[in-house]
């Protein structure tokens, strides 16, 4: 009984440590645990509430008041009856109503939507952000563990030779002097395991770090399948911030206007008011009322508005320019940046199949003592230098089509 509990406790152990976690796992947890992406949700839904908040105030303000005085007069001495009337005493239910023509109101609403389309914009970009980050930080390693992998890989074929080249010196056949450099080598890739070891814990460790995850458990990552997507046909949405201000500036003038048209209201209450000095029983009753105001002057203040407005769409429509044009060159550059990697890839490989041949061949020739110890261990940097080279290009291939997809993609 007690052995099978060890060997589920064995087999729970291997499990947890030999689980694999995919691209998409980082990606949900950083856009849970960022508090941008969560600030900007709020800041949408406090838009809507400040838009039901606007409309509340063309509906009618009802108010109710209830006011007591008494102002005596003692030995002749007191308020003048004729302003304070000794005593009054009101109760009354007040409402007031805003007049505010359909142009304004289309206006105010058109406010409240454009900020709503610039904070989801913001939010979408911020989102793409947080995507592009922690893929880059995935596919460095992920990077790393591949070449982790080859190299102990590596590691564990020197081993395997140095045994065959140790009985092979010790018949004479190799001089002791060459069989120690094979074991110099040997210490050498040992090491380069051990570094890479610690760095793809480091590049784990950062990526844990970047999606707001507490965890230092030595996990295998799946390889990235990251392609090239189909560019969008739609506006880039970078470009699409700088049309949402564009309108915000144009919105602006017209909300300027609305402030400089009459504006008109209603009031009217109902219910109690007396001084108690004359028939109080009957003083209940009502009044009614409406007030206008226009504008007349106020120093051109509406001009000088309009005219700086002017000038912020100007700059608006000058940043769009410029960026446009930085946009299309900067993809130009990354696009060819990609084919330049993806030409060393073809000369790496070429290469690999020569050394790997090499390879093969110093081998059967060291069985026979045909073959220089350290013909072979030049051969063995060789191949492990362009499979590192392989790798790193990988790396920097994957990095660019990350790239390239945050740049022309609207995902």
């Amino acid at each position: 009984m007690k052995s099978t509990f060890f060997f589920i406790l064995f087999l729970f152990s291997v499990k947890s440590f030999s689980q694999e976690k995919d691209l998409r796992f980082y990606i949900e947890k950083a856009q849970a645990n960022s508090p941008l992406l969560k600030d900007l949700s709020n800041q949408i839904k406090s838009n809507s509430i400040d838009s039901l908040l606007n409309k509340a105030n063309y509906k009618p303000q009802i108010t109710a008041n209830v006011n007591a005085t008494y102002a005596p007069v003692l030995n002749g001495i007191g308020y003048d009856t004729a302003l304070s009337n000794g005593q009054t005493i009101s109760g009354l239910v007040g409402v007031n109503k805003k007049i505010i023509g359909k142009n304004q109101i289309n206006s105010q609403a058109e406010s409240f939507q454009l900020l709503k389309e610039s904070i989801v914009l913001n939010k979408k970009i911020v989102g793409k952000d947080v995507n592009k980050l922690i893929t880059a930080q995935y596919i460095t390693a992920s990077g790393s563990a591949e070449q982790l992998d080859y190299n102990q890989k590596m590691a564990a074929l020197l081993k395997d030779e140095a045994s065959v080249l140790k009985k092979l010196t010790q018949n004479s056949i190799y001089k002791q002097t060459d069989y120690l450099v094979f074991l110099s080598t040997i210490k050498q890739q040992e090491l380069q395991v051990l570094q890479l070891k610690q760095q793809y814990q480091n590049d784990l460790g950062l990526l844990n770090y970047l999606s707001g995850e507490a965890d230092t458990t030595f996990v295998n990552l799946k390889k990235p399948e990251i392609v090239l997507k189909i560019k969008s046909n739609d506006k880039s949405i970078f470009a699409k911030q700088f049309e949402v201000d564009s309108l915000k500036i144009i919105n602006q003038n017209k909300l300027i206007d609305n402030t400089y048209k009459p504006s008109f209201s209603l009031s009217g209450d109902a219910g109690y008011m007396s001084s108690l000095t004359y028939q109080a029983q009957k003083n209940f009753g009502f009044s009614v009322g409406f007030g206008l105001s226009v504008p007349i002057y106020d120093g051109y203040q509406k001009s000088l508005k309009h005219q700086k407005n002017e000038m912020a769409l100007a700059t608006n429509l000058a940043k769009e320019a410029n960026f446009t044009k930085q946009y299309k060159q900067q993809l130009l550059m990354l696009d060819q940046k990609l084919k330049q990697a993806v030409e060393i890839e073809n000369q790496l490989q070429s290469q690999l199949e020569i050394v790997d041949a090499l390879i093969e061949a110093n081998k059967k020739l060291l069985m026979s003592g045909d073959s220089q110890i350290t013909d072979f261990v030049i051969a063995i940097g060789n191949v492990i230098t362009i499979n590192n080279s392989i790798s790193q290009n990988k790396i920097n291939k994957l990095q660019l089509i990350n790239e390239i997809n945050y740049w022309s993609s609207n995902d």
